[in-house]
């Protein structure tokens, strides 16, 4: 079985299955297809994304979830030491991080966040930033 997103000549769109691919273009040249909202018979296939199965021997879950719970201790453990080390100055980052910057007898440890707008800016102005995926204490 297949299922494709067709399209009729009034732009509506709607899926159907068909027992395979060619099935679509028998039913067509025969003129059986029609749109369920207008009845037009001028019907196409729409651009989608195909639908791909994977055996499931190829994958070794639980050495995945292994891999990602190690990850997420990595995350954690990165997490608090930012946490006990930094201060934390939220939204005012961009503002305080030019602050550190352009004195240079400060060296402050700071961490907040930023706009991706602000980040380009601070980015133009010389500043180098790092952005650290922030886990979710209760995930």
């Amino acid at each position: 079985m297949i299922k494709y997103i067709l399209k009729c000549e009034n732009k509506h769109e709607f899926e159907s299955w068909f027992s395979d691919s060619g099935e679509f273009d028998k039913l067509d040249n025969k003129n059986l297809l029609e749109c369920i909202y207008c009845s037009s018979k001028k019907i196409s296939k729409s651009i989608m994304a195909p639908m791909i199965s994977i055996e499931k021997r190829k994958f070794n879950l639980p050495k995945i979830d292994k891999i990602m719970m190690e990850e997420k201790t990595k995350l954690t453990k990165l997490r608090n030491y930012i946490e006990k080390n930094f201060e934390y100055v939220g939204k005012d980052f961009s503002k305080k991080v030019r602050e550190i910057y352009y004195d240079k007898k400060n060296n402050k440890s700071i961490y907040g966040t930023t706009t991706d707008q602000e980040r380009q800016d601070l980015e133009e102005e010389g500043i180098d930033l790092m952005s650290v995926p922030w886990l979710d204490k209760e995930n």
